[in-house]
């Protein structure tokens, strides 16, 4: 006799676990993207449900924690075969139940935000996703870069890591150490922003099947933003793709006008706050939407 559904274990997922994660993104249509799987597995904690014919995983997610101030959850799919049957709403539930006083946030799909209005999520953002090959009007070198404002584009070394640290912490609002010194090994690009010896931003490039993913983008300001993402792109031949948040028009419009287009929408949403923590203003895109 068959186990019912709402019987099947919700068991913690490993690294070990990446390939059926990565086969259940692609019996949904997705990309398989097993770099970002592997970074997301390693760094937080995995949910997932096993199919019981042994074919791998019905549903799954990732949970990253901040400590007590934030987790943020990701990559919630369900297989293809258990679509619309309470699977997803029983994992995302027991993620919740989980979390306990935690707050959660994360980025949802149109498809999605029903559930976790449900659910009681609000929403508080939003977040657009752009993709194409860059075409600058003044192409930067691959190298250093002085901006016109007198800030200087350079690929980031060990040494900066502490500064890149306490940046990160000042504009996410929550320690992120976990994630962010993973970023050297997990990017293919790490650049920074300096002014007068003062680290002003920073960003990553890391591999996604076809593209190169822009995040995190943090910047003092737009211009910043903008010559980060220029320095990006002059060293790549792959299609940039980043999820900006929509506050910051003024960068979306320019990516646009430089061959980005749009592709989705997903709605930030938290669970347990009325907001995110840290300055927005300067938290132009996340390391990945999957992680807040």
């Amino acid at each position: 006799m068959s186990t019912p559904l709402s019987e099947l274990p919700i068991r913690r997922l490993t690294t070990a676990d990446l390939t059926s994660c990565a086969d259940l993104s692609e019996d949904r249509g997705w990309p398989r993207e097993e770099h970002k799987w592997g970074l997301l597995l390693a760094a937080g904690t995995g949910y997932g449900i096993d199919d019981p014919s042994g074919k791998g995983l019905i549903t799954a997610c990732v949970v990253t924690s901040y400590g007590p101030g934030l987790a943020a959850v990701g990559m919630v799919l369900v297989a293809e075969r258990y679509a619309r049957r309470g699977v997803g709403r029983r994992l995302m539930k027991y993620v919740v139940a989980e979390s306990g006083d935690t707050p959660l946030t994360l980025h949802a799909t149109p498809n999605g935000q029903p559930l976790y209005e449900e659910l009681g999520f609000t929403t508080v953002g939003g977040a657009e996703m752009v993709c194409g090959h860059f075409r600058p009007a003044d192409p930067a070198p691959q190298g250093i870069t002085r901006t016109a404002a007198g800030t200087t584009i350079r690929p980031a070394t060990a040494e900066d890591v502490p500064a890149i640290l306490r940046l990160d912490g000042e504009v996410f609002g929550l320690d992120r150490t976990h994630m962010i010194t993973r970023l050297p090994a997990f990017a293919d690009q790490l650049k920074v922003a300096e002014s007068g010896g003062v680290l002003t931003g920073y960003a990553a490039a890391w591999p996604n099947m076809n593209t190169h993913v822009v995040g995190p983008l943090i910047a003092r300001d737009t211009d910043t933003a903008k010559s980060l993402v220029a320095s990006l792109a002059a060293a790549t031949d792959r299609p940039l793709r980043t999820d900006i948040d929509v506050r910051h028009d003024e960068l979306l419009t320019w990516l646009k006008a430089s061959g980005l287009s749009p592709i989705a929408f997903n709605a930030v949403m938290t669970y347990g706050t009325p907001a995110l923590p840290g300055d927005w203003a300067r938290r132009f895109a996340p390391l990945t939407v999957a992680a807040g």
